[in-house]
C-alpha cells in the first residue's frame, strides 16, 4: 500500500485549489489549515518555487473517533492534502493515506476510522 493518494488533473492551479476544497467539505472535511510553500520559500530563503499549497484537512467527527481509540493521534492530524502545479502547469493532487500513516501507531482499534477516513479522501481526489 502506498502512503498517499495521487491525482493528475485538467485544470490550473487556482482552479485545482478549489475543486479540491470543495471535494474535500462534500466529504465532510473542513481545510482548518494552508500552508502556501511558494511565499514561505520566497519570504524565509528569497527562493523562487512552483505553487505548492499544503491544505489541513479535518473531519471531526472522524478526529474524534480516532482520538477516542488514541489519545496521542492528533501528533497525525490533521491530513494533509498537497495541491502542487509541476513543469509545464502539469496539476497534481495528493493526500495522505491514513491506513498507512495510522498503521505505524500499533493500535488496531484506529483500523476501522483510518479506513473511513481513507475512503473519504479518496472519494474526494476522484471527484476531480
Amino acid at each position: 500500500m502506498n502512503y498517499n493518494f495521487t491525482k493528475k488533473v485538467d485544470y490550473t492551479f487556482q482552479e485545482a485549489l478549489e475543486k479540491t476544497k470543495e471535494a474535500l467539505k462534500a466529504e465532510g472535511f473542513g481545510v482548518i489549515s494552508e500552508i502556501d510553500l511558494k511565499e514561505k520559500f520566497k519570504e524565509k530563503l528569497d527562493l523562487d518555487f512552483r505553487e505548492y499549497m499544503i491544505l489541513g484537512a479535518c473531519n471531526p467527527a472522524l478526529a474524534h473517533k480516532a482520538i477516542e481509540q488514541e489519545d496521542k493521534i492528533g501528533t497525525m492530524l490533521p491530513c494533509n492534502v498537497l495541491v502542487q502545479e509541476h513543469a509545464g502547469g502539469n496539476v497534481e493532487v495528493t493526500a495522505i493515506n491514513p491506513m498507512e500513516s495510522m498503521s505505524s501507531v500499533g493500535n488496531d482499534n484506529l483500523t476501522e476510522v483510518a479506513k473511513e477516513v481513507s475512503e473519504k479522501l479518496k472519494t474526494a481526489l476522484d471527484k476531480l
